[in-house]
């Protein structure tokens, strides 16, 4: 079994380009189970595969009580726009007001590679959109102004050194 953890930006594994899904079976649905549990232990909303090290077009997501596993996702419509704060599993500590839309209809495969179409809204939208953005290689910081995103870069920067220094000791 593999030992997965969350990988923490400016890992580049984080801006892979990501494959598609293409075997529905128990390694699949170990995967899957594995992510949870990560995204859980971790106090997540969502958890994307490239954050645990993998270019797999994979996430799960849960919100109100309700496990979405998200296999080969896209987007295929969007409406309206909604301006709320956004944290991320890669990013510890840091938080920023990100433009989502709405309303969403994506399409997904199950664990079976059954095809679905969902249409969330609010809340459930902006973690769809977040997570399907890992897929493709964005990032949180990639929806910051420049200042923003240049602070955040040192703040993980001067966190990762503290890190490095405390294992020295």
């Amino acid at each position: 079994m593999h030992n997965y953890s969350i990988r923490v930006y400016p890992d580049p594994v984080l801006r892979n380009e990501t494959l598609p899904v293409d075997r529905f079976d128990h390694e699949l649905a170990d995967l899957l189970s594995k992510m949870e549990e990560i995204m859980i232990a971790n106090d997540g909303v969502g958890l994307a595969a490239p954050q645990i090290g993998l270019s797999l077009r994979l996430a799960v997501i849960f919100y109100e009580g309700k496990m979405y596993h998200l296999i080969n996702p896209e987007i295929i419509e969007s409406e309206g726009e909604d301006v709320m704060e956004e944290g991320c599993l890669s990013f510890p500590g840091i938080y920023g007001k990100i433009h989502r839309p709405l309303k969403i209809t994506v399409r997904f495969q199950d664990e079976e590679g059954r095809e679905t179409i969902l249409k969330p809204e609010g809340f459930l939208a902006r973690a769809f959109c977040h997570e399907i953005d890992h897929l493709n290689g964005k990032l949180l910081i990639d929806h910051f102004s420049p200042m923003k995103k240049n602070l955040a870069r040192k703040k993980l920067q001067r966190r990762q050194k503290e890190q490095e220094l405390d294992r020295d000791e």
